[in-house]
């Protein structure tokens, strides 16, 4: 820590500039030098223990708890840093769980969780990513809000309603879909001037057919995961229009055949449409030219017409439109293994769209990192502020932390 100490201060400078105190920017500094600390649990009275004589629990505890600053504008702040840095090339939005020993914390609700693997009391944060191949940072953040939560909803629950003023939760904060909360931080982070102009999620968003369609109405494309049950009409299917008995409303065109699942339209194509193709190199060693483990397989590309009643709807019962399918096919597999739908233009060459796919491990990449070694699920208290707070300045640390590593080995990252 002594060796980055003076960076550290300059970094916590430029992202709490706006703070209207200069306790807040005393303690966001202190904050961050704890996370950033080896150590343990990152929660706010082992951090103290470890700081030494800036150790004031108390303090810090309101700092991250009850300090009426902004989340949003250092979120912004911390954008406008990284994106000349990044070099974005796509927005990448996911989800991640955050384990509960008890229910008195903000939006809890008990559901089946990765993070555990099995059902147990979580609350859910959805982010999003500014990303390029050798590097990524989170940007922006927001805490799902369960309809068990929200006194509109017909979800209701009563005790955990009766909660809300204690976790200060604000009054006009409802339910609202994952995929939608999505959208409204790709809306939010695009009003700060952050243009970037791919979207990049996995089946959680990308099975909702409302969730694709917000980048296309926003002129923006996607790379989307799907799954294997999602229905689609074949390229060269063309409705037709029935004709008119004379009696009752006009026919109006249809497919003459239903729609087929993704699975069984790659399957139909047969293993022989796939095509190798190598998206990058790993950090394992291997044959790659970097001396380690080319990230390599097989997949077919396929042009589609997704189907479902959002898609008809939006076209307002025209043709479908054209889009890709990608499905992942390995060559020890009997069957394709991974789906999804883009957008990107007809001409797209299969090793972009492979890639442009696979850049969603950048994310995982991110909470692995925030997780591990910044305590992004350590936070104690049971606020809205305070949670908004604590994973706010742990993407600061982690964007500092990327900052360190570019610096050091700038070739290195950026090819990795």
């Amino acid at each position: 820590m002594a060796a980055v100490r003076c960076d550290l201060e300059d970094f916590a400078a430029e992202m709490f500039e706006p703070f209207a105190r200069a306790d807040q920017r005393r303690w966001g500094e202190v904050y961050l030098r704890g996370l950033l600390l080896d150590g343990g649990r990152k929660s706010v009275e082992p951090m103290a223990a470890r700081l030494g004589e800036d150790g004031n629990r108390q303090a810090l505890a309101h700092f991250v708890t009850s300090s009426p600053w902004d989340a949003v504008h250092v979120r912004a702040r911390l954008a406008w840093r990284m994106q000349p840095v990044i070099k974005p090339t796509a927005l990448i939005v996911d989800d991640t769980g955050f384990l509960k020993d008890g229910d008195a914390s903000a939006c809890v609700t008990r559901k089946y969780t990765g993070t555990a693997g099995k059902v147990t009391n979580c609350q859910a944060g959805v982010s999003l990513h500014l990303a390029s191949n050798g590097v990524s940072a989170a940007v922006n953040w927001r805490l799902f809000l369960p309809g068990s939560w929200d006194p509109a909803s017909p979800k209701a629950d009563p005790v955990k309603v009766a909660r809300r003023a204690k976790c200060a939760i604000p009054a006009e904060v409802g339910h609202v879909e994952k995929w939608q909360l999505a959208l409204d931080m790709i809306d939010e982070t695009r009003s700060w001037g952050i243009e970037v102009p791919q979207v990049i999620a996995d089946g959680g968003y990308g099975d909702t057919a409302a969730f694709r369609l917000g980048p296309e109405e926003r002129g923006l494309v996607y790379v989307v995961g799907i799954s294997t049950t999602t229905t689609a009409q074949p390229e060269h299917a063309q409705p037709c229009t029935p004709a008119y008995s004379g009696q009752g409303r006009r026919p109006v065109p249809a497919y003459p055949e239903p729609a087929q699942t993704v699975k069984s339209l790659v399957t139909a194509a047969g293993k022989r449409a796939a095509r190798p193709v190598q998206w990058r190199e790993g950090s394992r060693p291997g044959s790659g030219r970097s001396g380690h483990k080319r990230m390599y397989s097989r997949f077919v590309a396929l042009r589609i017409r997704p189907a479902g009643r959002e898609i008809r709807k939006a076209t307002a019962g025209t043709e479908l439109p054209v889009r890709w399918l990608l499905a992942e096919w390995p060559a020890d597999q009997d069957e394709p293994v991974q789906f999804w739908l883009s957008n990107l233009p007809e001409t797209t060459p299969l090793p972009v769209l492979v890639r442009t796919a696979k850049l969603r491990w950048r994310i995982e990449n991110d909470y692995r990192e925030m997780k591990q070694a910044l305590g992004l699920a350590h936070f104690g208290g049971r606020t809205w502020p305070g949670w908004h707070h604590h994973v706010t300045l742990v993407s600061v640390a982690h964007a500092f932390c990327t900052l360190q590593r570019l610096s050091r080995s700038p070739k290195k990252t950026a090819s990795a």
